[in-house]
C-alpha cells in the first residue's frame, strides 16, 4: 500500500487531495515537524530535504508535493490532461505555482509570523510577491474554468493547497480581492476529496506549541543567530 507522510500544511494538503480524489488506498504516517520528525535519519532516507510530503509507492520513493502529484497523476492517468494544449497549460501552472505562488507564500508567512524581528523590506518584498502572482492567477481564471482550461487537473490541486490558507497572508479578507481564484478554491473545496483531505489532521495528534524547540526544528540554520 501507498505510504504517505504527512503534516496538516499546504504542500502536504494538495497533495491528500489527489490521493482522495483518485480513491486510491495509503497508509498514513504523520511526520510532525514542529518537533522536528522530518530531520530523522529514517525519514532522510526518504527525502533527503527533510521536508514533507513524501510518499513510497510501491517501493519507490517520491518527495516534493509537485513531483508527487506529476507522479500519481501519470501512473493513473487521471487529472493530466492529454490534449497537447492543456497538458502544455497545466504544466506551466503547476511549476508557476510551484517556484512562484508557493515560496513566495511561504516566505510571506515566514517573515509576517515568524521572523525574530518585523523586518519591514522583507515583509513587503514577499506581500508584494504573492499579490502578484494572485493577480496573474486570477487574470488566468477570468477566462478560463480552471488552469489546464476546461479541465481540472494536478494544477488547480496545486493551488489550492495553498490558496486554501491564504488567511495566513491576507487576513480576515482572504482571496476576496481575487474573486476568480476565490470561485475555485471554493469549488475544489466543496468537492467530498478536498473535505476527506482536509480532515485527516483530524485522525492525527501533532504538537500545536510554536515555541523555541519548533522554531529550531523548521528553522534550524537560524540556530546560531540565538546563541
Amino acid at each position: 500500500m501507498l505510504q504517505f507522510y504527512f503534516h496538516p500544511t499546504p504542500n502536504p494538503t494538495k497533495v491528500a487531495l489527489l490521493l482522495e480524489e483518485l480513491e486510491t488506498p495509503f497508509e498514513l504516517f504523520p511526520v510532525d515537524t514542529f518537533k522536528g520528525e522530518q530531520h530523522m535519519p529514517e525519514y532522510l532516507r526518504i527525502n533527503p530535504n527533510g521536508k514533507v510530503p513524501a510518499i513510497v509507492d510501491d517501493g519507490i520513493a517520491v518527495f516534493d508535493s509537485h513531483a508527487i502529484l506529476l507522479h500519481l497523476g501519470a501512473k493513473h492517468g487521471k487529472f493530466v490532461p492529454s490534449a497537447p494544449a492543456q497538458h502544455a497549460a497545466m504544466l506551466s501552472w503547476l511549476l508557476f505555482v510551484a517556484t512562484g505562488l508557493s515560496p513566495f507564500m511561504g516566505q510571506a508567512v515566514h517573515f509576517q509570523h515568524h521572523a525574530p524581528e518585523p523586518i519591514p523590506y522583507a515583509r513587503n518584498r514577499y506581500l508584494k510577491e504573492v499579490e502578484r502572482h494572485y493577480r496573474i492567477l486570477d487574470s488566468r481564471l477570468a477566462g478560463s474554468k480552471y488552469l489546464a482550461g476546461d479541465t481540472y487537473s494536478i494544477a488547480d490541486m496545486a493551488l489550492w493547497g495553498w490558496a486554501n490558507f491564504a488567511g495566513y497572508i491576507f487576513g480576515e479578507k482572504g482571496l476576496t480581492d481575487y474573486p476568480h481564484v476565490k470561485r475555485l478554491v471554493d469549488e475544489i473545496s466543496a468537492r467530498p476529496a478536498a473535505a476527506r483531505a482536509l480532515a485527516l489532521k483530524d485522525k492525527l495528534t501533532f504538537k500545536a506549541e510554536f515555541d523555541e524547540e519548533t522554531r529550531r526544528a523548521l528553522f534550524p540554520q537560524n540556530a546560531s543567530l540565538t546563541v
